[in-house]
């Protein structure tokens, strides 16, 4: 993935949510901000985007985004679960209509057989209680599993804004 295909989804993003009139944050655990810095290279974003999350550890993941300290207990940090929380969190600490979050592990260590390096969970919340979660498995290095991450956040994030108010 070129940086160029990033801004390029983040501009559709961008405009996707102007055009239904609604508010866009981010809770990135893995990219470091990569998602709302990709956002932010558009000019004119703030038009749309409120604002990320940045929970690297559980403590700011229950503080910052709200995470029961139980979910992160019961099915981990890098789960379905915790994405959908982090993304839930993220909107109401943000006050946002669409909130993205990610969580994963990007390597070189770190990962298992039931969490291999490279895995990662996106999701989007968004109005009416709409919600998706997904898995992914990068096969990349640090910075390529972040720079995949980023790119399928900001084509979801798309996904959700084109089909709200359908």
């Amino acid at each position: 993935m070129g940086d160029q295909t990033g801004v390029e989804l983040a501009k559709q993003v961008l405009q996707a949510c102007k055009t239904r009139g609604v508010t866009l944050g981010t809770c990135e655990t893995d990219t470091g901000g990569l998602i709302g810095s990709l956002i932010t290279d558009v000019p004119g974003c703030s038009a749309v985007f409120i604002g990320g999350i940045t929970p690297y550890h559980n403590p700011p993941k229950r503080d910052l985004a709200r995470v029961d300290r139980d979910l992160l207990k019961e099915h981990g940090s890098v789960s379905e679960e915790a994405a959908l929380a982090l993304a839930k969190g993220a909107r109401a600490a943000l006050g946002v209509d669409i909130a993205v979050s990610e969580t994963g592990i990007t390597g070189p260590t770190g990962g298992n057989a039931e969490r291999p390096i490279g895995l990662v969970w996106i999701a989007v919340v968004g109005p009416g209680d709409r919600e998706r979660a997904e898995r992914r498995v990068w096969e990349s290095d640090r910075v390529g599993n972040k720079a995949l991450t980023a790119e399928r956040a900001l084509a979801m994030v798309l996904e959700a804004a084109q089909s709200t108010g359908s």
